[in-house]
């Protein structure tokens, strides 16, 4: 069994490690921070243009139908440059919702859309802080109208497209797609740690829905989604996990204090000895994980939330152990170590926090344990 990418799909990743490196500068990503733009919407259309928002999209849909291992190594890089872009919304959420559950006019609808940059999409699940679960969704679906309020939706402020999971008479979630632009949707911005991922509030009026999928299916759809998503944020995660390593080591490199480089000081040494294995110990589960994706094994089940659990903590753990590494210099708006250290923390609340998803990992561990026990 061989988990390293194909030849191909190493070179799919140094044309996106070009591409980006192109046109998505620091500059670029600061121009959202400082909130000049909601995002960087000439890169939304050019990465559509270079087919890769529709790597894992069929091509009868407007996608490439390449696959999700392709998809993993372009979300690396995405990862790496931090592009102020709705992929995850868009792409591993409300993309894998349509392909999951979604009828062929849906489809044909909005992935195209999706794939090409044209549209940008969103799910919304959450109704408040906490933990989210089904117990807490108020939103509801009559006559085709929802009513409630989503917060906080990620990209929800930009969103053409939404999935919303409402909750049914007998109290099982279902999910609708929702048009944002249309009457009854109403939309806020919400301060967030990470004002390149922005993320807002939805308050629907009577705002016209139509159901995606089966009614009271949303549990299982939005779990089956969810593992997908997971594999593919972690290869995000990743990418910007190498990136901050790589700043502390250049800079530890670079800087000189007591006449020899802070590198040389066996403190950075071991700070840095740390940050690679958090990372090594990440990859290492997201290939098992994008295998198990590409696969369609039943190995995902456990796959999925181990990549998650260990990617976030090391994308957090070598963001924060960056800026140590620059010393006071790493505090300072004028550098990019803050840019990593609130990417790590918001993209580790997507998807659910990150002991939610350990809670996960346990439960499923312990599922397969008494199976095998059973057996």
């Amino acid at each position: 069994m061989d988990f390293d990418f194909s030849d191909e799909q190493k070179q799919l990743r140094e044309t996106a490690r070009r591409f980006l490196a192109e046109r998505c500068p620091m500059e670029a990503v600061r121009k959202v921070l400082d909130g000049e733009a909601a995002y960087d919407a000439g890169l939304w259309r050019a990465l559509g243009e270079m087919g890769f928002l529709g790597a894992a999209i069929p091509e009868a849909h407007g996608g490439l139908g390449a696959g999700y291992l392709e998809l993993c190594v372009i979300a690396e890089e995405m990862g790496r440059s931090l592009a102020p872009v709705p992929m995850a919304s868009s792409i591993y959420l409300a993309a894998e919702f349509l392909k999951a559950a979604g009828s062929e006019a849906q489809k044909a609808t909005w992935l195209p859309k999706l794939a090409s940059g044209e549209a940008v999409g969103a799910f919304a699940l959450a109704e408040g802080p906490g933990r989210i679960s089904a117990s807490r969704i108020k939103a509801g679906v009559s006559g085709g109208k929802l009513t409630g309020t989503k917060l906080p939706v990620a990209d929800g402020h930009v969103a053409d497209v939404a999935v919303v999971a409402t909750k049914g008479a007998n109290g099982a979630l279902s999910l609708y797609l929702v048009e944002l632009d249309g009457p009854g949707v109403e939309r806020e911005l919400l301060e967030s740690i990470d004002p390149t991922q922005g993320q807002a509030r939805l308050t629907f009026q009577g705002a016209a829905a139509e159901p995606l999928g089966a009614a009271g299916q949303g549990s299982q759809i939005i779990a089956e989604v969810y593992d997908r998503a997971a594999v593919l944020l972690a290869f995000e995660q990743i990418g910007g996990a190498e990136r901050a390593l790589e700043m502390g080591r250049d800079y530890a490199l670079e800087r000189m204090a007591f006449g020899r480089q802070i590198g040389s000081f066996q403190a950075i040494k071991h700070m840095l000895a740390d940050m690679y294995v958090s990372l090594a110990l990440a990859r290492a589960n997201a290939y098992y994980a994008a295998w198990a994706l590409a696969a369609g094994a039943p190995q995902l089940k456990i796959a999925a939330p181990m990549a998650r659990v260990s990617a976030t903590t090391a994308f957090q753990h070598c963001a924060k152990n960056n800026i140590q590494a620059h010393g006071g210099m790493g505090f300072t708006w004028a550098f990019d170590c803050h840019l990593y250290y609130r990417r790590s923390n918001g993209l580790a609340a997507v998807l659910g926090s990150l002991s939610t998803w350990q809670d996960l990992l346990i439960s499923r561990m312990a599922e397969l344990n008494d199976l095998g026990a059973a057996a």
